[in-house]
């Protein structure tokens, strides 16, 4: 099996690395659009005045997370036709909900009396997002997308059923073919792609806390 295993990955690594940087592509490209759209709305959510739309949006980005991942696939095949685009779509979905409710949380942690004196201070409202409330929820939001970006990844491994390639491709044509060193590639490959993410993200989130120290210092 070890032989048949390191066999398979030194005549087809091209392989390989396409699947690997397919995969790539999809999971980084649905979790960066996901934060894009996620964390403003989130903010915006904590300054809304009509609370029933809070409650709106959330059930929206709940609603999501419970339509299994085969059945969205699906359902957006009719729509967009197979390939990368619903793959991305898909996985853009899920990701709302998390990084969405994280930020939310974040920002409403945020103590009121730094609020009030950053008001005091004649800090506008932008100035008091920038400068108090995002630095001190970052850590909110940073695990909203650590988690998101994990389960990203592991969920796009179905993007193959789609046309879409990634390291699901590798497992499905193992299963096709009765190949296990393929499942073996593919299914590890999944696994040590989400933890690299993982700590990669969480290099990040101490770059920018240790970024943010000053301002939050100031801020307390």
């Amino acid at each position: 099996m070890m032989n048949a295993f390191l066999s398979f990955i030194t005549e087809r690594y091209p392989d390989i690395l396409k699947a690997l940087e397919e995969h790539l592509s999809i999971s980084f490209s649905a979790v960066i659009l996901g934060t894009i759209i996620a964390v403003p709305i989130g903010i915006l959510l904590v300054y809304s005045r009509v609370g029933w739309i809070n409650s709106v949006v959330f059930f929206i980005a709940n609603l999501f997370q419970t339509v299994p991942s085969l059945a969205l696939l699906a359902i957006l095949i009719p729509l967009m036709g197979i390939g990368m685009r619903p793959a991305i779509l898909a996985l853009l979905l899920y990701s709302l909900m998390p990084i969405l409710r994280n930020t939310y949380d974040g920002f409403q942690s945020v103590d009121r009396g730094v609020l009030n004196s950053a008001k005091g201070m004649g800090y506008s409202t932008v100035q008091t997002i920038m400068k108090i409330q995002l630095p001190l929820s970052l850590p909110y939001i940073m695990s909203g997308i650590r988690i998101t970006t994990v389960y990203i990844i592991s969920w796009a491994t179905l993007a193959s059923l789609i046309g879409a390639g990634g390291l699901g491709q590798l497992i499905v044509s193992g299963l096709g073919v009765n190949k296990p060193e393929m499942i073996y590639i593919g299914g590890i490959g999944a696994i040590l792609l989400a933890l690299i993410a993982d700590g990669l993200l969480g290099l990040l989130e101490g770059w920018l806390s240790r970024h943010f120290h000053q301002t939050r210092e100031s801020a307390i």
